[in-house]
């Protein structure tokens, strides 16, 4: 398994590594390895991580989620890159604890888990230091808005200069432009991503995607920055 992950992480750089983008710092892609518990030891990652930086792919790797199943009694602490905490979290009390194991990084899901868990987890993270991005959960294109407005609102990963946000829905469902036709905002410039990113206007930020602009505006819960980078 380390061995076909070895080789699977190289193809992906040699195929995309060297692209260009306007988005990082220094002007390079970056990478979100997740592993879902598939490591059993720590050895394991840190021999994959080795490599990676054998092949100068290290410092693209921007976070590394869930190397190791819930039951692994692991820590990630010390390790040269920045890992996530997910599905390990199922109460505001596991993200202390994913802290003191050395996660750095809390993956929230407003759509999976709905908006007053996610911005639970969200004010316990930023008061231990993690950062937050925002994880797709094979959303509809509805569903997709609710985690836009939050990941719209978080600080920024460290050398990424703008919002992040996982989106999987076009790879998980086979009639994906018919959900967009259906959606009530399908003609908006936020609906759908350019060039890698969805560009979020004066409009967006008054409400749409979440709740209809003419009707109702989004309220940022204490914690929660109003802007994002």
């Amino acid at each position: 398994m380390l061995d076909a992950d070895k080789r699977r992480l190289l193809e992906l750089f040699r195929l995309v590594g060297k692209r260009e983008t306007k988005h990082t710092n220094d002007g390079r892609i970056r990478f979100y390895l997740d592993a879902n518990g598939r490591y059993r030891l720590r050895a394991h990652v840190e021999e994959l991580l080795d490599f990676a930086d054998e092949h100068g792919m290290l410092s693209q790797i921007a976070l590394f989620e869930e190397p190791f199943d819930e039951n692994v009694e692991a820590d990630v602490r010390g390790l040269p890159v920045m890992f996530a905490a997910d599905e390990s979290l199922h109460a505001v009390e596991d993200v202390a604890a994913r802290w003191d194991a050395g996660y750095r990084a809390v993956a929230l899901k407003p759509a999976g888990k709905g908006l007053t868990t996610t911005l639970r987890l969200a004010r316990e993270a930023m008061r231990v230091g993690a950062i937050c991005f925002v994880a797709d959960s094979a959303c509809t294109p509805i569903l997709l808005d609710w985690n836009k407005n939050v990941a719209a609102r978080l600080p920024a990963l460290p050398g990424i200069n703008c919002g992040l946000l996982e989106v999987n829905g076009p790879q998980q469902y086979a009639h994906w432009d018919d959900l967009i036709a259906a959606h009530p905002d399908a003609g908006r410039a936020w609906i759908r991503p350019a060039r890698g990113a969805f560009h979020f206007d004066a409009e967006f930020y008054a409400g749409g995607g979440l709740f209809h602009s003419n009707h109702s505006r989004i309220v940022s819960s204490p914690g929660i920055p109003s802007n994002c980078g």
